[in-house]
Parts: structure tokens; sequence; C-alpha cells
């Protein structure tokens, strides 16, 4: 098992704790966590912009003038894509699907990778435990700043629905607080430290590595 330090909520080390060799002693796949990040951020992609086609926008019919004689160009339709108001060519399209299914044994690998190189490289940070006295962000920033974190990006995974902790982090701009059961390869690789409380670790073993 790997071996981490344990901080307290004031920043002090109060001991070391054995991390799950399955889970957090892990060698590095690049092509395989490049490829379920991928997708991932496939999944979450909203498609916004669509264009119209020449087949979308109103009008055209008729054919402009007769094929021959007029000294002028062919043309068979005003929505041509050349013609004011006319259908857009190549343009963007809501019905481009960019989801992408990957088996959950590879996003399983990819995440335990991934929390394994937060370790190799000394971004993961474990609390013994993390209690506010009511939900404010200031609160949550004080703890913050004491962490190893201070000043960097972190996520933070909690072993449970606490909302106090949830609200407090919210406005904070380079901290996201989620559930250790949703973790993910994506928003392990966003941030560059985790900070998870010493209960996060059953609940990751209990979820991810059945």
């Amino acid at each position: 098992m790997s071996k981490v330090s344990l901080y307290n909520q004031q920043g002090e080390i109060t001991g070391e704790i054995s991390l799950p060799k399955e889970i957090f002693d892990l060698k590095m796949s690049a092509d395989l966590v490049h490829q379920v990040a991928i997708s991932q951020m496939g999944n979450r992609r909203q498609v916004i912009a669509s264009t119209k086609g020449r087949g979308d926008v109103s009008g055209g019919g008729k054919k402009p003038w007769r094929q021959k004689g007029t000294g002028r160009a062919r043309a068979g339709s005003s929505r041509s894509p050349l013609w004011r108001h006319g259908g857009v060519t190549f343009g963007p399209r809501s019905e481009v699907v960019f989801k992408k299914n990957i088996p959950s044994k590879m996003k399983r690998a990819a995440l335990f990778m991934a929390l394994s190189d937060k370790v190799k490289n000394n971004f993961l940070v474990v609390l013994d435990d993390i209690k506010l006295e009511k939900p404010k962000t200031k609160l949550m920033v004080g703890v913050l700043g004491k962490l190893p974190s201070k000043g960097e990006t972190a996520l933070m995974a909690l072993p449970s629905m606490q909302k106090d902790l949830i609200a407090s982090g919210r406005n904070i701009n380079n901290l996201a607080v989620l559930q250790a059961k949703d973790l993910n390869c994506l928003d392990v690789l966003t941030f560059k430290y985790l900070i998870m409380p010493e209960a996060s670790i059953k609940v990751i073993k209990e979820t991810f590595a059945k």
C-alpha cells in the first residue's frame, strides 16, 4: 500500500495513512486516460450552434428566371448559399453527436490511474476530517489557505452529501466540490490537487473497486 501524509484542517500533519494499492498505485497508460477523458468531454458537450441549410430557409420555391436567354448565370433557387438570405454551406448543425460509449472497466481503470498520478506527484491531500461552523465561503477559504493546495486549483471529494461544505465551496473559483462516489477521470485531471477526508477513501473503494 502507498502511504501519504494525513492533515488536519489547520494544515498540520497528524500522521500517515495507507492507500489501497489497487486504486492509488497503478501505472499510467496515457492512451487509455486520454481516450476516456475525450469521451467524457464529448458526453458533456452541449450542441448549441445550428445553422440553416438551403433546405431549411424559407422561400426559394420558384426558379428565379428561365434557364437560358437572359444573359445571367443559371439559378435554380433564390435560397442558394450564394444568394443573400440563402442557406449556409457546411455550417454547424445540431444533429451532430459527440457522445461516445466507453466500457465501465476502461472508465474505472482511467480513474484509478488519474488518482495514482495524484499520489505520485504529491497532489493528493488527505484530511482526517473537515467541518465548518456554518456554511460560509470565508470559512472554506480559510481552510484551503492552510493546506498544501493553497492558491492552486483543487477538487474536493466528500464521503457523503454534506450540503454545508458544498455550499461553502460553490463560489470559490479554483475549487469544485463533489461526492467521492461521483469521481471521474476528467474531473480529477482538470484540477491540480485532489482534497478528500479520510472517509472518502472507503467510499471510493466500495463504489469503484468492486
